[in-house]
């Protein structure tokens, strides 16, 4: 999924340029950029998840250096962190990229799915549509709950929120790929929607759980506790 995010992004920074009309143009750049942050962030921690997975499946022998793939860990840390760290990333989303248009390119995005939901029932994968649908609908919430917040807010759940946005269109993009697929294709989709989509809903919650809570204790009232 972390694949297909970052195509879409280099889809739309593409028609950015090549697209014959401005306002075309205007819209894709606007899409590329706000996918951007997401691409980055959520593609360097795919790419950490699987190197860790990579010395899980190995067990003892993947932690030693002859199997090799403890180097592809230590090597793949530090994407997190070039490019703007992954906290940085998603503030930016969250800050400039979703608010800077009053949230017209994350509806735009997120509406994308519509079709694709549609087209999943018409090809009897009801139940991967039925999941689709109500992720989609969580974000959208979410999304508007955002766009109304203040910055403090909005910088809390801006993590949740970048994972959210990945989660939902990896989604998306796999039952898109699912109804004009065959066997394969409608499997992966199926194990997204069914073990990953509900993540979705985790995330959304802690998106909307505001800042509060990450200021409830302090310098002063640590030290007045010691």
């Amino acid at each position: 999924m972390a694949r297909a995010i970052a195509y879409d992004c280099a889809f739309a920074l593409d028609m950015a340029r090549a697209a014959e009309d401005a306002e075309a143009r205007t819209a894709a750049a606007r899409r590329g950029a706000f996918l951007t942050p997401i691409a980055k962030a959520y593609g360097t921690e795919t790419g950490i998840e699987v190197a860790n997975l990579c010395i899980q499946v190995h067990g003892g022998t993947g932690y030693c250096e002859d199997a090799g793939v403890a180097q592809y860990a230590r090597d793949v840390r530090i994407t997190a962190i070039y490019e703007g760290t992954n906290g940085v990333q998603a503030m930016d989303l969250v800050g400039r990229k979703l608010t800077g248009d009053g949230g017209e390119t994350a509806m735009a995005l997120i509406a994308g799915a519509e079709a694709t939901i549609a087209a999943a029932r018409d090809a009897g994968l009801t139940a991967e549509a039925d999941a689709l649908a109500a992720a989609k609908s969580k974000i959208e919430g979410v999304t508007r709950w955002m766009l109304g917040s203040d910055d403090r807010d909005r910088a809390a759940g801006s993590t949740p929120y970048l994972r959210l946005l990945a989660t939902v269109l990896g989604g998306h993009y796999l039952l898109a790929a699912a109804t004009e697929g065959g066997v394969e294709e409608r499997a992966l989709a199926a194990f997204w929607c069914a073990q990953m989509l509900p993540r979705a809903h985790a995330e959304a919650q802690a998106v909307c759980a505001g800042a509060d809570q990450l200021y409830a204790l302090d310098a002063a009232t640590l030290t007045a506790s010691a």
